[in-house]
């Protein structure tokens, strides 16, 4: 033990852990010379103490241990102690807002937060050594801290620019830049001499480029106003003067995914986990690869896209310039912020495209990789990027190896499924061997499943390798390798009748074995083939009668697509909807329609229930968009079933649930649709929508495919409405 510790009061210390008289061993062992014990110490501070970000009791009963830590020079990698207090502090001093009542783990109120933020800032003296410390490592850890922390602003800004000084190592300088913008964003009274020096290394011809490009960023970071139209063109001239010079080829480097200009490489992949489904390691495989920076300037840079935020332009001329960039490295961190700007800003996206699909090169894999799966994700924004990618798979095939889907080489093959992916995505059939390739030898069959449902007029030669798939499913296994759900819905997508007797024996072995979350996927399967799946309904109509409710609201559903008989499927759907959130059921009755008139009066009970639920909700200021999600299916499905006579009450009900849930827009966008001249007071709504240069709800639940549509859908319903309204 490091005698400068041997002050703490362990016994408070592990009082605070819920321990009986002691702290947990891996406490102690944070100051452990063994490095492996150290790692696991460290690792399980941050699971018990720092999960996540969050700041416990026990987290501020700490501190004066990793004070302690960090203040002896015998402490063993004291870089990692001032770093972990920093990522408190920083997480404290953001959430500290008094305003606000915070609840621990144990549902008593919390002031960690607060007393955390208190304690750092009383402390803050102990950042100004650890930012002079001898160790580089202990220095570049604790500059942050002087930006969080020191509550004096004329001695901030003069400690930090006695640092850049001070400084040799260019990340520490840049963190200083960085750490003062950080400052005046915290302390009104830095900001004005923040902005000034943040001007004199910008302009300073003395300055080194990577420091005054900094100082630009952050400068654009602090006043937004201050971008003009000289802030960009500028930008470009400082990286095009840090940018590395290229290295000469070294061969192809194919199978490395090696690219010919940077140190953009890849380092060999591990062999996959037998026991782990492929997708769930490909799944992780992808988190950690998306984490990766491969160029010194990607995190200014992408500070630099968030300052200029709606400047399309300007960040459009930007990521020109990152993604023609002679650095390998630079390029590819480009793509993801490429990536980012299109699925999030509307516009037109082509010359960013088109750069993407430069991208795509044979001799560097790895890059290649990352930019087909951008175009991947852009759906039919992707358009542009089609010949390009033809041409990458084609190549592939010609020059490496016909089945080049199932490649040896991890990262080609990768970037070849990706571009495969891509294509298929666009409808083109061009990326058909590929997915046979998958189906027919089971290499990353998933990603094929999931891709397959967009060429159904591929159906003949894709729908026999789908069913066969579906046939092997060994439906007592919890995750079979290849989803069965994502088979279902891939046949659905191909509609080819001849998967309906697979699909219900796949129904009967997955009730046989309960795995209820299976079988309503595959009755809405077969439901999509509405009356040519008529022979499935012995199997599927005492379904309605099951106890997992999703199995029954699925099975009420196809007893209705199957056979269209209301006098079958009302009474089934009567009993569904005394729950208010059963939205399939809700769906259900407006699918059905006028012969679901019978359930109109339950559904304007539950419409009058929403409308007074979201008027409490909104005078006590509580949330209202879970509720905004009942409100707008019910107010389609009386639409659907009542027409002009339900008018009255359904706009108003679509508009207040987009208006309280941006989320909701599509869905009430639909109806309106449906509506026709009765649409008309959501004209206003409509055109705002629209003129929104914002992609339209969240993108982990929309994308782009989902807002084309959306957009779509109001410029049918615009010109519906303009053009009635001319009329008239």
């Amino acid at each position: 033990m490091i005698n400068d510790l041997e002050s703490i009061d362990w016994a408070s210390l592990g009082h605070a852990y819920g321990t009986a008289s002691d702290v947990p061993q891996w406490l102690r062992d944070m100051a452990s010379p063994d490095p492996g014990l150290r790692d696991k110490a460290f690792s399980s501070f941050y699971s018990a103490a720092h999960h996540q970000g969050d700041v416990y009791a026990c987290t501020v009963a700490s501190l004066p241990f990793l004070f302690a830590m960090a203040d002896d020079p015998a402490t063993p990698d004291r870089a990692s102690v001032v770093a972990l207090m920093v990522s408190i502090g920083r997480e404290a001093v953001a959430r500290a807002d008094p305003g606000v009542i915070r609840f621990g783990i144990d549902g008593e109120e919390s002031t960690a937060y607060g007393d955390t933020a208190a304690l750092m800032r009383g402390r803050a003296e102990a950042f100004v050594a650890h930012a002079c410390d001898a160790d580089s490592r202990v220095r570049g850890a604790a500059i942050e801290g002087l930006g969080l922390f020191l509550d004096d602003a004329e001695r901030a800004v003069a400690v930090l620019r006695a640092r850049l000084e001070a400084e040799g190592g260019i990340t520490e300088r840049l963190s200083v830049v960085r750490t003062m913008a950080d400052l005046a964003l915290r302390l009104p009274a830095a900001q004005g001499p923040v902005r000034a020096w943040f001007d004199s290394l910008a302009n300073g011809v003395a300055v080194d480029a990577d420091v005054r490009l900094a100082a630009l960023v952050q400068r654009a970071r602090c006043a937004p106003e201050s971008i003009d139209d000289t802030t960009v063109p500028a930008a470009i001239g400082l990286l095009r003067q840090i940018t590395p010079v290229p290295r000469p080829k070294e061969g192809k480097g194919e199978e490395e995914g090696r690219g010919s200009t940077g140190p953009c490489t890849c380092t060999a992949e591990p062999d996959p986990d037998p026991g782990v489904p492929a997708h769930v390691a490909a799944a992780f495989d992808d988190l950690e690869r998306h984490g990766r920076v491969h160029a010194p300037t990607t995190s200014l840079l992408a500070t630099f896209h968030e300052a200029l935020d709606v400047r399309l332009h300007d960040r459009t001329a930007l990521l020109t310039e990152q993604l023609r960039s002679p650095d390998a490295a630079t390029r590819y961190d480009a793509i993801a912020m490429a990536r980012s700007l299109i699925s999030s800003w509307r516009g037109d996206h082509t010359h960013l495209v088109r750069l993407l699909a430069d991208c795509l090169l044979p001799s560097d894999s790895y890059t290649a990789s990352a930019a087909a799966e951008a175009l991947e994700s852009l759906a039919g924004l992707a358009e542009p990027a089609r010949e390009a990618l033809a041409t990458y798979v084609t190549t592939h095939r010609t020059e490496h190896r016909a089945d080049a889907w199932a490649s040896p080489h991890p990262v080609l093959r990768r970037a070849h499924q990706h571009a495969v992916l891509a294509l298929a995505h666009l409808g083109d059939e061009r990326a058909l061997p590929g997915l046979l390739t998958a189906l027919d030898t089971g290499t990353d069959a998933w990603r094929a499943v999931n891709a397959a449902g967009h060429l159904p007029r591929a159906a003949a030669e894709l729908a026999p390798r789908l069913i066969r798939r579906l046939a092997d499913i060994d439906h007592s296994r919890e995750w079979p390798d290849v989803s069965p759900t994502a088979l279902a819905s891939a046949l659905a997508a191909l509609g080819d009748p001849a998967a309906v007797p697979a699909l219900t024996d796949a129904v009967r072995a997955a009730v046989r074995h309960k795995q209820w979350r299976t079988v309503a996927p595959l009755l809405k399967a077969l439901a999509s083939f509405g009356t040519r799946a008529a022979s499935a309904l012995d199997i599927v109509r005492p379904l309605a009668e099951a106890e997992d409710v999703d199995t029954r609201t699925a099975a009420a559903s196809a007893v209705w697509e199957l056979e269209r008989r209301p006098e079958s499927a009302v009474p089934l759907l009567q009993r569904l909807l005394d729950h208010s959130r059963n939205f399939d059921a809700i769906d259900l009755a407006g699918r059905i329609g006028p012969p679901a008139a019978a359930v109109l009066p339950r559904l304007r009970q539950m419409l009058n229930e929403q409308v007074e639920r979201n008027a409490r909700n909104e005078q006590n200021g509580s949330a209202v968009l879970n509720d905004s999600w009942t409100l707008v299916r019910v107010a389609s499905a009386l639409w659907d079933i009542g027409a002009d006579s339900e008018a009255h009450i359904v706009v108003p009900a679509l508009l207040n649930a987009w208006k309280n849930n941006d989320s909701t827009a599509r869905c009430a966008a639909a109806c309106l649709n449906r509506m026709g001249p009765a649409a008309q007071p959501a004209l206003p709504q409509i055109e705002a929508a629209l003129a929104q240069p914002h992609r339209g709800g969240h993108p982990w639940e929309w994308g782009i495919a989902s807002d084309l549509e959306f957009q779509h859908t109001c410029r049918t319903i615009l010109t519906r409405l303009t053009a009635s309204r001319t009329i008239a």
